[in-house]
């Protein structure tokens, strides 16, 4: 578990990095940083527009597989870059907040039936990896304020994934994991 002190560190860190990317500017790690941030850690980084909260960017890398810093700064750059949106420029900065999700290790969820599956999720807890064929797609625990039934929040997994069956989650791989989640209340403002 991080500090929210570590936690406003890498929310200020990724400010710092989206700034200097979308000016082109070299995206270096900083000088000195906790070392709770060289272990392995997945983390996603997510844009919302200020004050509407509407989604401007989220990217992330959801597997422990670069320490969390570096995770960190790649992620940031990322999601100025989401496929999804017009790449983020300069003006904008002052009209986004910025939210880094720290990702416990997913892990399977074992069932044997649909309805065992359902029984084994927490909504507002869980995020979910879903993986069928070569399709995967995942939501952030944040995702259940929009999707609060669970089943809604599977078939809408299925169609992130790429996936036309909107029940396809009944005999798909199913992980889970948990974040740690740090925001700013308002551009570059108090982080919570």
């Amino acid at each position: 578990m991080l500090t929210k002190k570590q936690g406003s560190f890498l929310v200020k860190f990724a400010r710092d990095t989206i700034s200097r990317f979308v000016r082109n500017q070299d995206t270096h790690l900083p000088g000195t940083y906790p070392r709770e941030f060289d272990q392995l850690c997945g983390v996603f980084v997510t844009l919302d527009k200020y004050p509407s909260g509407n989604l401007r960017g989220c990217i992330g890398i959801p597997m422990p597989e670069k320490p969390l810093i570096d995770a960190v700064r790649d992620a940031a750059c990322s999601s100025a870059r989401d496929p999804r949106f017009p790449p983020l420029v300069e003006k904008e900065l002052n009209g986004v907040t910025i939210e880094v999700s720290v990702l416990t290790k997913p892990e399977k969820i074992v069932f044997s039936s649909p309805e065992e599956l359902l029984k084994k999720i927490e909504p507002g807890k869980d995020g979910l990896i879903l993986k069928k064929s070569w399709c995967s797609g995942l939501f952030l625990p944040q995702v259940w304020k929009q999707l609060p039934k669970k089943e809604r929040f599977l078939e809408s997994l299925c169609y992130k994934a790429g996936l036309r069956d909107g029940e396809c989650w009944k005999d798909a791989e199913i992980y889970r994991f948990r974040v740690q989640a740090f925001r700013e209340k308002e551009p570059e403002g108090q982080v919570i």
